[in-house]
């Protein structure tokens, strides 16, 4: 059953005590609330206000698992305050293991500083959970897709589109490495897990996927620099850093170029860019900020 009263507390008491600065928001000149306002978190919960204020209100419907997920993530709670927030919602807490798609507070505030830079959190699977302006405007957004396609190591050999961002002289060097770290994956998760079901669904759709599983490799990485192409600005070298969450199985991939060489110069055009971008999809300013 649901605790209304506790779960509108908790949300109150958590929305109060984080600052804009917090979760990536300008805090503005003229503020007066003492904490995030309660159209700030539906935006990061991508929610309603209303339906926000109703459950802080102790109003409103019982909130689904996916609402309540949304939620968390949004308040930037902790894996302990997540499932805390569930029960109260009346759910069970989802699994914690590689599966999950909640990232920890800690890994966001890091994220939410990268604005200027392509960056994404990946999952263990390679399904994008976060990404910058800089990083869409790179690669696209990846966060679009959905089921088998959230996967970028399935898209690779089912999706044409998903090779054309990469140079040609690497393609099979990434079948390799997506291939090795999908058996991996599933000799870790077990053979009902979600990687299995991808490691099925690709071995009967790619003749290149059943070549290269074949093959039983494992441990293969990528190069130390990935070179892409993009569709306006041509070849891009990029060298990739990892910050790995291993409690969440989870990477922050972080995009950086050569200063004075000719992909630093076509990076700081795609910040442009990825500002344009973020304009767009930015809330009107309040006059109470």
């Amino acid at each position: 059953m649901i605790d209304r009263a506790g779960l509108a507390e908790f949300l109150r008491r958590r929305r109060e005590s984080l600052q804009p600065e917090d979760v990536g928001l300008p805090r503005g000149q003229r503020r007066r609330t003492s904490g995030l306002r309660r159209e700030e978190v539906a935006m990061l919960c991508h929610i309603s206000a209303d339906y926000y204020s109703r459950l802080e209100r102790e109003r409103g419907p019982h909130p689904s698992d996916q609402m309540i997920a949304s939620i968390a993530q949004g308040l930037h709670l902790s894996l302990a305050e997540r499932d805390h927030l569930f029960r109260l919602a009346g759910h069970q807490p989802p699994l914690r293991g590689g599966a999950g798609d909640h990232i920890s507070p800690g890994m966001l505030r890091i994220f939410d500083r990268l604005a200027d830079t392509p960056a994404e959190i990946v999952t263990e699977l390679g399904e994008t959970l976060r990404q910058t302006p800089v990083g869409i405007a790179l690669t696209g957004d990846n966060t679009r897709y959905t089921g088998p396609d959230r996967s970028i190591g399935y898209r690779w050999f089912t999706d044409p589109a998903t090779r054309a961002l990469y140079h040609p002289d690497d393609h099979t060097l990434h079948s390799r490495v997506f291939a090795a770290g999908l058996r991996e994956t599933v000799t870790r998760r077990g053979p009902h897990s979600w990687a299995a079901n991808l490691q099925s669904l690709l071995y009967a759709r790619s003749e290149e996927f059943r070549a290269v599983w074949n093959d039983h490799e494992v441990g293969v990485g990528f190069n130390e620099v990935k070179r892409f192409i993009h569709p306006e600005l041509g070849p891009i070298d990029l060298t990739c850093q990892a910050l790995v969450d291993p409690a969440a199985s989870q990477a922050l991939l972080v995009y950086t170029a050569i200063p004075g060489s000719e992909s630093y110069d076509k990076l700081q055009l795609l910040a442009v860019i990825g500002d344009q971008l973020n304009s767009f999809d930015a809330p009107p300013a309040s006059p109470h900020n």
